[in-house]
């Protein structure tokens, strides 16, 4: 407990044209019962009726108005005026349920050396109805506890939640901020829950304590079973800048860490994107023997998973190598929508 009493919380809704879904994301952040929860909005430049909105809450919100400059930018900007112990990054599209602060709250003061609190999200649909389904889904244990091996080593094979799914405690952050602007237009969750793995354990709440909106122009969430190379290249550089970042910050604290990050989700998205238009592929020097040769390595670090896991992951990747590029686009659905049958929509990890 803070000297003023419960730690305080600020909950930073970040939004960009999200108008539709604004009022919804700043009436669950003011709805909060944790008595220390302070709301800030950042409006990265909307040009829809997202001022308008803001404008209703009058002092209940302090608002930050800037220019279009993306997602890092607008969460810098939201970062500065913080002033409580824990910040929360609420997307303007999702909603927070009513305990999630005091649920992080409560979490990070039972573990002080916790830099991070993560919670089990549900899913809703664009009118806010509840779909069944969890993030990530019941069958999947969230990574909890000091998993600064692990980040190290497949970072990108965690089951990593979305940006709204996190409290930070804020004076852990410093080594890690600001956010890059110049990479993350959007995606700076990939550096604020990688690099943060790194600065203390991971704190953990099961009960799902804020809402995932599929709605459609979602930037992670695919509609259907399709492959989305644009997408998939934007991860790859993701994956390329915050692997670069993690090793970089682990010499700088003193870490043990391997020469390479070496994760099958990063190596998988790099063998597809090489298959199926190699003109456009983003890592200068990959080829598919390099991947095959790297996935052995990748693999072998994933104790986490079954034996019978890992040959399939070998099975794949090997197929990948050999198989015409018609084969290799079947072979690269099946492992990017495992759960989908028929169109039917699996839980996935990141907006």
């Amino acid at each position: 407990m803070s000297a003023g009493g419960p730690l305080a919380v600020d909950v930073v809704v970040n939004n960009h044209d999200y108008g539709r879904y604004l009022a919804a994301a700043l009436d669950s952040a003011l709805a909060q019962t944790h008595p220390r929860t302070r709301v800030i909005a950042v409006d990265d430049g909307s040009t829809d009726d997202s001022l308008e909105i803001l404008r209703r809450y009058g002092d209940r919100v302090e608002v930050v108005l800037k220019e279009n400059g993306g997602q890092a930018s607008a969460l810098n900007a939201g970062l500065v005026r913080c002033r409580g112990d824990i910040v929360m990054f609420l997307d303007a599209d999702d909603v927070l349920h009513p305990e999630a602060a005091a649920r992080a709250a409560a979490a990070l003061e039972t573990e002080p050396g916790a830099a991070k609190a993560q919670l089990r999200m549900d899913v809703i649909d664009a009118e806010g109805r509840p779909t069944g389904e969890t993030k990530p889904p019941p069958r999947w244990p969230m990574p909890t506890g000091d998993l600064r091996v692990a980040e190290l080593a497949y970072p990108f094979d965690l089951a990593w939640l979305p940006t709204s799914a996190y409290a930070f405690r804020r004076a852990t952050l410093a080594p890690i901020l600001p956010i890059p602007e110049d990479v993350y237009r959007i995606g700076a969750d990939w550096h604020l829950v990688h690099l943060s793995t790194l600065l203390g354990t991971v704190a953990t709440i099961e009960e799902p304590s804020c809402s995932y909106r599929v709605h459609g122009a979602n930037n992670y969430e695919p509609n259907a079973a399709r492959i989305d190379l644009d997408q998939i290249r934007a991860s790859i550089g993701y994956g390329q800048r915050t692997s670069a970042d993690l090793l970089g910050l682990a010499a700088e604290l003193g870490l043990p860490h391997p020469r390479r990050i070496l994760s099958v989700a990063d190596l998988s998205r790099r063998m597809i994107s090489l298959r199926l238009d190699p003109s456009r592929h983003p890592v200068a020097g990959d080829t598919r023997l390099g991947l095959l040769r790297d996935s052995f390595g990748a693999v072998r670090r994933r104790g986490n998973a079954s034996v019978r896991v890992r040959l399939a992951f070998l099975v794949w990747f090997a197929a990948m190598t050999v198989v015409p590029r018609p084969l290799a686009h079947r072979l690269a659905l099946w492992f990017l929508f495992p759960g989908r049958v028929g169109g039917r929509r699996s839980s996935s990890s990141s907006k």
